[in-house]
C-alpha cells in the first residue's frame, strides 16, 4: 500500500481532533476555540473537516486488507 499526501494530511488532522475530544473530557478544555475563539462558524467547520477526515479515512480499511493479498 503506497499512501498519498492526502492520507497523511488527513491523518494529521483526525490526530489533531482526537486530542481536542480527549482535552475536552478529562480537562473540559476546547482547544478549537481556545485557539479560534469563540466563533461559532468557525469552529463549526473545523469539526466538519475533521469529520470528513475521519470518514475518508474508513477507506483505510479496504486499502489495508487489500494490502494483505
Amino acid at each position: 500500500m503506497k499512501s498519498n499526501g492526502i492520507d497523511y494530511t488527513a491523518l494529521t488532522i483526525v490526530i489533531i481532533g482526537a486530542i481536542n475530544w480527549g482535552l475536552i473530557g478529562f480537562f473540559n478544555f476546547n482547544l478549537v476555540s481556545f485557539i479560534f475563539g469563540s466563533s461559532v462558524l468557525v469552529c463549526r467547520i473545523i469539526y466538519a473537516i475533521v469529520g470528513i477526515c475521519g470518514l475518508y479515512l474508513l477507506s483505510l480499511y479496504g486499502r489495508i486488507s487489500d494490502m494483505s493479498r
